[in-house]
């Protein structure tokens, strides 16, 4: 063969491997293209998910993928939520059985007619009445029933099945003073659309109407389904329906909220608008975005929890579970429960060691409780006992406390606060320094400085608690909900060391406490407003602006830059919708009575506080603000019944008898000042100004030796000041 030839042969040969290599790379790319081939032909109908605003498609959608899921779901306390009232769903014995209240004498009876389910109890006007229960709320361990009411109300009977014991039982609160009370059975304490829906039932609307005080509330599907948690499904359902190679490989599967590997955070942002004690800024819809857009969680108020934060009214868990080191490290609520079940991953100390060595804490070194005591089991070695001991609510509810703490008898003898030891059912019958006493012998004697006696020193009013609270609001290590809440207790204690404190909190990463320092800062001078608060109008979270917004309304509009004054009215629109949301309850008519003030409507004002009187009678704030209302129209003669009617309602509120006397003294009523300013004094011994004030009066009377001597008390809790000594 020649050279040419051979050449040729080459040449040849390197031209049918550019053909392979070419056919190649186009049967590839006819392979990548030939999904959307398919798609694009004209007939089929099958196209690439778009995005769109996603709707509530309902849980039965979701068990043909999910099967396990929904099964472990159905029968859950999720699932059972609420429910019609029906031979399958009622638990309680309706065969003509009687109750007798303990707490009130009133008798009741359980029975059928008509196939309905009924009740003979005491009505809203405290005559007795039959009334048909339509749906039953929650399944163990107890049920409710709920009767409809006119107004679109469903009210919550305040007699309960314990399905535990199968025993009918009453329902705290037990104070209820009579039919006219708010927290009767009747009233709106216990009526359902405000006070329980939106956590039983999914994709709730309440649909308060504040004109007509009537409910148009509704829902999605009556339980707590798949779509609570994971929001409304459509676009996930169509995203399941297209061909695999066809769906989109990003956007969360065309989930509305990401529910996959979440941090603590972003989990607890899914539980808390149910599992929290809170204020809610609107409907629920299930949709993504930070807590602060949705509610504001209370702080650790007095009240709602003992000083050291352990929970004592019904709070649920985000207030707790926050405080913990646990959250402080990054346990989610899925490390113990199973999400979709609810039920707990692993029985006794298992779940515990899921995270901790179980050879230097599930062992009596650590715990020094034996499995056995006297011959019989004894649960005192179980990791709960000790660190979630619990409390009971609504009568039989038994709910651990999540804030996982190391039990401290030394708090309880120091604040009162309860320990593990003598409230979890072991050693109840043992005075507290006995648990003391054996947890020193234990652990030593040396115990970590707890917030717990910070705040029980503030409430009990202590002088010198400032410095403190202002070294817990700036510890970045602390919970956030403990730094909120120290910030809260600053406001007694007023000066500029706390103003700096506020004004910090006020550019923390943290909104709640953002929030907590704009809600909390008194005082504040219009120069502070328009350059710290007015800001704010910007923040990211709802709730921060909102209360911004308040903040500014007593200013002049025209105060505000002009960029600043479209913000502020976007804001206080906010703020008005949230009110106007929960307008079904006394406090939101009394902060609407507020910003009314603020912005110079005194006879709006006046009509809002009334209406919160009339919802709740007892909400004494609202009588407060209308006496100061009245008082500054010159009406002093009806501001001083309201805030005489606010003080016998409310005899420890030292506050409303400091208030009154201040008004005596504007009537000339020297006596009466004196013996509230007193009575004031003597219930806030720190606040030095009720005690001057007093010794005023007294001096207006010319009792000198008496008006020197208040003089002299308040020279010793306040020794800087000198308009005191002056007087003295």
């Amino acid at each position: 063969m020649s050279d040419t030839d051979a050449g040729k042969k080459g040449a040849r040969s390197l031209t049918t491997a550019k053909h392979w290599e070419r056919a190649a790379l186009v049967a590839a790319l006819l392979i990548l293209a030939s999904p959307f081939v398919y798609l694009a032909r004209d007939n089929h109908a099958i196209r690439v998910v778009q995005q769109t605003e996603a709707r509530f498609v309902g849980s039965k959608e979701c068990r043909a993928c999910h099967q396990a899921e929904f099964d472990k779901w159905q029968g859950s306390h999720h699932d059972l939520a609420m429910d019609v009232a029906n031979d399958e769903t009622v638990l309680g014995d309706f065969e003509n059985k009687s109750f007798t209240d303990p707490h009130n004498g009133v008798s009741s009876r359980f029975f059928r007619e008509n196939g309905s389910f009924m009740v003979e109890t005491e009505g809203p006007d405290g005559e007795m009445g039959s009334f048909e229960i339509t749906h039953v709320f929650g399944v163990y361990p107890l049920q409710q029933y709920l009767v409809p009411f006119p107004g679109g109300r469903l009210q919550c009977l305040n007699i309960a099945w314990d399905s535990r014991d199968s025993r009918w039982y009453r329902l705290p609160p037990y104070n209820v003073r009579d039919s006219g009370d708010w927290l009767h059975w009747t009233k709106g304490g216990q009526t359902w659309n405000g006070m329980c829906a939106e956590c039983h039932s999914t994709r709730l609307r309440k649909g308060f109407d504040i004109d007509s005080n009537l409910y148009a509330t509704s829902w999605f599907e009556i339980d707590v389904g798949c779509e609570a948690c994971h929001g409304p499904g459509s676009n996930h359902v169509k995203w399941a329906e297209q061909p695999a190679l066809a769906r989109a490989t990003s956007g969360n599967d065309g989930l509305t909220v990401d529910s996959g590997k979440n941090g603590n955070s972003e989990q607890i942002n899914i539980c808390a608008p149910c599992h929290s004690r809170r204020f809610q800024l609107g409907d629920n819809d299930h949709g993504p975005g930070k807590l602060l857009d949705k509610m504001v969680p209370t702080l650790l108020d007095e009240g709602l929890y003992y000083p050291d934060g352990q929970i004592l009214d019904e709070v649920y868990v985000y207030g707790s579970f926050t405080q913990s080191k646990m959250y402080m490290r990054g346990v989610t609520c899925s490390d113990c429960h199973d999400l979709h079940s609810l039920e707990i991953h692993q029985k006794d100390n298992r779940l515990c060691l899921q995270c901790h060595r179980a050879e230097e804490y599930d062992t009596e070194k650590h715990h020094f409780h034996k499995r056995e005591y006297q011959g019989k089991p004894s649960d005192g070695h179980l990791c709960v006992k000790c660190h979630m001991p619990g409390r009971s609510y609504m009568g039989i509810d038994y709910r651990p406390d999540h804030s996982l703490r190391i039990p401290r008898p030394d708090l309880s003898l120091k604040i009162e606060a309860p320990n593990s030891c003598s409230t979890s059912g072991c050693h109840d019958n043992k005075p507290i320094e006995w648990s003391a006493e054996h947890y020193t012998r234990w652990y030593g004697e040396k115990q970590k400085p707890h917030f717990g006696e910070i705040f029980a020193q503030t409430r009990r009013r202590n002088p010198e608690s400032g410095p403190e609270l202002i070294r817990l609001a700036g510890d970045g290590l602390l919970p956030v909900i403990v730094r909120a809440t120290a910030l809260s207790l600053l406001n007694g204690y007023p000066g500029e060391e706390s103003m700096a404190a506020f004004q910090k909190a006020l550019q923390d990463g943290e909104g709640l406490l953002r929030y907590t320092a704009i809600r909390y800062m008194d005082n504040v001078s219009r120069e502070t407003l328009l350059s710290l608060i007015a800001p704010k109008l910007y923040d990211e979270l709802k709730a921060v602006r909102i209360e911004a917004a308040v903040r500014l309304a007593a200013l002049p509009e025209s105060s505000l830059r002009k960029d600043d004054r479209i913000a502020f009215k976007e804001a206080l629109a906010e703020y008005r919708q949230a009110m106007l949301y929960n307008a079904d309850f006394a406090a939101q008519r009394y902060n609407l009575g507020n910003l009314a003030i603020a912005q110079g409507d005194s006879e709006a004002a006046i009509a809002l506080f009334e209406a919160a009187l009339r919802i709740d009678d007892l909400f004494y704030p609202a009588r407060v603000n209308l006496a100061m209302e009245f008082n500054r129209r010159g009406e002093n003669d009806r501001a001083e019944q309201l805030l005489r009617e606010a003080l016998s309602q409310n005899p420890q509120l030292y506050e409303i008898a400091y208030s009154l006397g201040l008004l005596l003294a504007e009537m000339n009523d020297y006596s009466g000042a004196a013996h509230y300013l007193g009575q004031a004094a003597d219930g806030m011994p720190g606040y030095s100004r009720a005690r001057y004030n007093q010794a005023l009066a007294l001096l207006k009377m010319k009792k000198w030796q008496a008006g020197a001597a208040a003089l002299e008390k308040a020279v010793m809790t306040e020794p800087a000041n000198e308009e005191y000594f002056v007087t003295l």
